[in-house]
């Protein structure tokens, strides 16, 4: 095992490369230990290259609803009157801090996608 700091795009390359041929290492086995230890390497250096924003908090919401089978309708126990419901998802008007805290206790959406707005 061969393993140094991916600093470069080069080695960024070579690292996919390697994890590549590790792909099918045995459960426990040297390889798979260095497969491991390339993962760690290769989601360090993607975090700082090529970050992922948080999405929209109106799409989170959007995709959260549609993964419960439920409705915009269903949002009124979190925001309120309907009126509000439709207001918010239509982005004329924005969640405050006390909807964002019952959408994520609810709903289960990423309270780092809500804060993003």
């Amino acid at each position: 095992m061969n393993i140094k700091p991916i600093r470069t795009k080069t080695d960024y390359k070579h690292a996919l490369a390697r994890v590549e041929a590790l792909w099918n290492a045995k459960p426990h086995s040297p390889q798979e230990d260095e497969l491991e230890v390339l993962y760690i390497l290769i989601e360090a250096y993607e975090r700082e290259h090529y970050p992922i924003a948080p999405p929209d908090p109106i799409e989170a919401i959007k995709f959260r609803l549609d993964q419960l089978g439920l409705k915009n309708s269903d949002l009124v126990q979190y925001l309120g009157l309907k009126s509000r419901v439709s207001e918010i998802l239509s982005g004329k008007r924005k969640l405050t801090v006390a909807m964002m805290k019952k959408i994520h206790h609810g709903l289960g959406v990423s309270a780092e996608s809500l804060l993003s707005q």
